[in-house]
């Protein structure tokens, strides 16, 4: 089978031929009808990320995954051959610690990826794989964000730094929630994209008035929370800044650099808090398929490519550069 393989060591992404892998007992082999490319694929090439516990000098990457099973394990009765499914992006060992897919051990940019049978969740015939495929993180890490790590909570407000990928999952899944949204991206393209699904305001992080603007758009009281999927440090401290009293940042984005608080008094007197966010657990996947399912989220405008297999590489550069402005681009075998 072909492979997207990156050795950590000589830090090379290259297309491989290897051997279809077989099953244990608990495994189930699905061949890979969709995988979706994240900007941590990126990072991850650019040496931002790095893995916590890969076994080896090579890893396949690949977390957002859909497929059908074409190989069952002798102990797994839960599934069959044929089964439509996506691969939850992660495991927790024996010890409890989270593994990512993709990073830590082999993903699905490839023909057929190997999953343990308790981390595959069923999706209805329906729906798309090219859609399903992004929701193990694109969808359910926002969501995860949202509503596990901020708690959000209908008519509170809050501003989303960045409406790529993630973030404009983000801004679909707080009018879910009944939030109002503010979104802030440096680009033109992305502000009016997040106006169309939904965002109640759109603003420029480059724009010297972006706080006041902010804050008259929230009556003067600022946001309850602020989300950071971009990344970027300089952001996080225009976000202390529009935050209401008792606001929150949570930061799901990674920069990899110290996170500066530039007034601890005013840090301490506004009761400010500063969240971090990784992943998502399996429920959060099974709730965004069961949105999906039932009409009140629509991923049809999430895909903004369909390449080749053989053109991750490729695939990986066009985001790394934002060609097009791509929400997802999408890996198909």
């Amino acid at each position: 089978m072909r492979a997207g393989r990156f050795n950590v060591v000589s830090r090379t992404f290259a297309m491989v031929d290897l051997p279809i892998p077989k099953p244990a007992e608990n495994e189930v082999l699905v061949k890979v009808m969709a995988a979706g490319v994240c900007l941590s694929d990126v990072h991850f090439l650019d040496g931002i990320l790095a893995p916590s516990s890969l076994e080896s000098d090579a890893v396949t990457l690949g977390h957002e995954v859909a497929g059908i099973i074409e190989e069952i394990g002798s102990s797994v009765t839960n599934f069959q051959l044929g089964d439509h499914v996506v691969v939850v992006a992660g495991i927790r060992d024996q010890n409890g610690k989270l593994r990512t897919q993709g990073f830590d051990y082999d993903g699905g940019f490839a023909e057929y990826v190997i999953c343990l049978a308790e981390n595959l969740i069923s999706i209805p015939l329906a729906l798309p794989f090219e859609q399903a495929c992004i929701i193990p993180d694109a969808v359910s890490t926002p969501w995860a964000a949202i509503t596990q790590t901020a708690q959000m909570q209908s008519s509170e407000s809050a501003a989303v730094f960045g409406v790529g990928g993630l973030g404009f999952h983000a801004v679909q899944l707080l009018k879910v929630v009944g939030c109002s949204v503010i979104a802030i991206d440096p680009s033109e393209f992305a502000r009016n994209r997040a106006l169309e699904i939904g965002a109640d305001f759109a603003f420029d992080s480059k724009d010297p008035d972006l706080i006041a603007k902010v804050r008259s758009a929230t009556s003067g009281t600022g946001v309850d929370a602020a989300f950071d999927f971009a990344g970027v440090s300089s952001i996080r401290k225009q976000a202390l800044s529009m935050l209401a009293e008792g606001g929150k940042i949570v930061i799901v984005g990674i920069a990899n650099v110290p996170i500066i608080i530039p007034s601890d008094m005013a840090f301490a007197y506004r009761r400010t808090q500063i969240l971090g966010h990784y992943g998502s657990e399996k429920f959060h996947t099974e709730e965004i398929i069961q949105m999906v399912s039932d009409g009140a989220l629509d991923l049809s405008t999430s895909i903004s490519q369909i390449l080749r297999l053989e053109r991750a590489l490729d695939a990986m550069t066009q985001l790394r550069e934002k060609v097009g402005n791509p929400i997802r681009i999408v890996l198909k075998p």
